[in-house]
């Protein structure tokens, strides 16, 4: 099933459009075809260092669903950028898919912060753990499955 025009969302997309946190590319399937894959090796990497590089494996775990995100805006000729371009990746995509995949992709709201916390490390805050890197794992997997799925239905903007 092919939407050629959607308002779902749309509202979201045009402010962020107009705000400059989001901007016009050539759509793309072949290069939303090669994120979800370097999403998918993402993750199995992460699987590879949870053991021994926690830090690694979590940021390979969101990396691997941040990717899969930004697939979905390639193939609609979009992409976030500038400061806060990953919040912007997110909020783009849940605008148009929630309902009902919000549930699904909620998990990259509280990634991206750790993951933050994480790539530049303070004695104030928290940083990844293992139990934090299996549960990205589960989440970016499925990201990535949902991200796939939905390609052949989201339209060019």
């Amino acid at each position: 099933m092919s939407i050629n025009h959607w308002t779902q969302g749309r509202a979201v997309i045009d402010d962020l459009l107009k705000r400059g946190q989001l901007e016009r590319v050539s759509a793309s399937r072949e290069l939303a075809d090669l994120m979800i894959t370097q999403a998918q090796t993402h993750l199995e990497s992460s699987g590879f260092l949870a053991s021994v590089d926690t830090a690694g494996a979590f940021q390979l775990a969101y990396d691997a669903a941040r990717k899969a995100l930004a697939a979905i805006l390639a193939n609609q000729g979009l992409r976030a950028k500038g400061a806060g371009a990953h919040a912007t990746l997110y909020e783009a995509v849940r605008a148009q898919l929630h309902p009902p995949l919000g549930k699904d992709l909620e998990p990259f709201s509280w990634m991206r912060p750790l993951r933050n916390d994480t790539e530049y490390p303070s004695l104030e805050r928290s940083v990844a753990s293992p139990d934090d890197v299996a549960e990205a794992g589960t989440a970016a997997a499925i990201i990535i499955q949902r991200a796939s799925k939905v390609l052949d239905s989201m339209p060019v903007y």
